[in-house]
């Protein structure tokens, strides 16, 4: 294969995996505009709803680390290919559910799982195929900005799909998108190495790790019932997590193959980077929950409606996005990174300010679109610093831990702010809303500080 020959191979597996990345993140926020259509359909509530959101955001931040071990011993192409089939069949489960239980069944377990299996193999197979630092910072870039595009389109193509058909259709469409995915990875999809079999695994270590990322949100998710169990759950979550670090140590020591390195948490900018991506969807999804709640509850509007006003947050981020490569070439990722949290801190402050200065749906626009513009220009610059900051060997691990620790930050947006919003819905609705917008800028100021302290090594990409 020539030259010309292997670059158009390398654009055309790059298809499937912007797509899978797309509709993954698609899946975590289109939801948000359905909530009062479920909620009626399924004889539920909004926290129903909102336990269903943040239940499917906490699976994949709880598997995708074992999702990442799995690629080595059963092959990247294959483990992609399962965990799009998975997928599937949870969203047409989805599409079906007479009830809350079987839509959590179908969309938060089911799709969880798939999402956990087919993401890790993306970003390790885009790591292998795509050698050169250009290319590779390109092929992220792409990514992370379908990926971007995906939770900011969520809420317009869901509320279209709602009101013109079904929320219903909408796990339809995820479904068929899927299967598309899976046939053209089928075709342009190569596993550059073998799988190894007899890799070993650690399901101790993958229960510890799930279980005390579900304790720590479940706790956050009972904040507004019950303080002393709240406190309680996060404590044990604290508690299996420390078990779960001491027994990675312990097995290192003792020769044995952990879920994780420990060589993964040693790297400043790795560490740093991972911080800057929990805080960035963590803006992102309790942003879309928040305002599309407090839309659909507080002001009555319907599913498109609500859709609409996020094309705001999607214009800003593709108009960062589509940009993301030329401020590449020209400034540090760290420079991205700091000014990403900087104009999205402000996004939040607008959303604050300029919903009391006026009742009219515009003055939702300002701030949604400062935010997506933020946000849609760090989002690459993260991956990267994460990503580069090992070698090929630590990629499995590396890919399953990041994305864990993005998604774990989507789970908190939806637990933290959302819970914050459901607790005042009905009784005091501006000030729930204003209350977790706050937690939203103290998201966005925690990842801010993170971004400073960054390397100054985190050099522009190569043109």
């Amino acid at each position: 294969m020539d030259a010309t020959d292997k670059k158009s191979a390398l654009r055309r597996a790059l298809i499937p995996f912007a797509l899978a990345q797309f509709i993954c993140s698609f899946a975590g926020s289109n939801m948000n505009v359905m909530i009062n259509d479920i909620s009626e359909d399924l004889n539920t509530t909004v926290a129903g709803v909102q336990l269903a959101i943040t239940i499917f955001l906490l699976v994949m931040a709880a598997l995708m680390i074992p999702g990442g071990k799995l690629t080595d011993r059963i092959g990247r192409k294959r483990c992609l290919t399962l965990g799009l089939l998975v997928y599937a069949a949870g969203a047409l489960i989805s599409a079906a559910a007479p009830g809350l239980g079987v839509l959590i069944v179908g969309n938060s377990i089911l799709e969880g799982i798939g999402t956990a299996m087919l993401i890790p193999p993306v970003y390790i197979l885009t790591t292998l195929l795509f050698t050169g630092v250009a290319s590779r910072a390109k092929a992220f870039g792409a990514i992370s900005a379908f990926g971007g595009i995906g939770a900011a389109t969520g809420p317009l193509i869901g509320g279209f799909i709602t009101t013109a058909i079904s929320w219903r259709a909408s796990f339809v469409f995820q479904a068929a998108m899927v299967l598309l995915i899976a046939v053209l990875s089928r075709r342009w999809v190569q596993d550059p190495l073998p799988p190894d079999p007899t890799r070993p695994t650690d399901p101790g270590g993958a229960v510890l790790s799930a279980l005390g990322l579900v304790l720590v949100v479940s706790g956050i998710l009972t904040a507004d019932d019950n303080l002393w169990l709240m406190l309680g759950l996060l404590v044990a979550g604290a508690a299996v997590l420390v078990w779960f670090f001491a027994s990675v140590r312990a097995k290192e020591r003792a020769g044995r193959s952990p879920l994780l390195s420990t060589a993964l948490f040693r790297n400043r900018a790795s560490n740093l980077g991972m911080i800057t991506q929990a805080a960035q969807w963590l803006m992102l999804m309790g942003t879309s929950f928040v305002v599309a709640a407090y839309l659909q509850v507080e002001r009555g509007y319907n599913a498109i409606e609500t859709g609409v006003v996020f094309s705001a947050t999607t214009a800003g981020l593709l108009l960062s996005s589509f940009a993301a490569e030329r401020f590449a070439r020209r400034r540090a990722q760290r420079t991205l990174i700091v000014g990403g949290f900087v104009i999205t801190v402000v996004g939040t402050v607008l959303l604050l300010t300029l919903i009391y200065a006026s009742d009219s749906v515009w003055a939702f626009i300002p701030g949604l679109f400062v935010m997506g513009f933020g946000l849609g220009g760090m989002l690459t610059p993260s991956v990267n610093v994460v990503q580069s900051a090992f070698g090929e060997d630590l990629q499995g691990e590396i890919s399953g831990l990041s994305r864990s620790v993005s998604n774990l930050g989507s789970a908190l947006g939806g637990a933290i702010a959302g819970t914050i919003l459901v607790a005042g819905l009905g009784t005091r609705p501006g000030t729930a809303y204003a209350l977790a917008m706050g937690a939203v800028a103290v998201a966005g100021a925690i990842g801010l500080v993170a971004a400073w302290f960054l390397p100054q090594r985190t050099a522009p990409v190569p043109g």
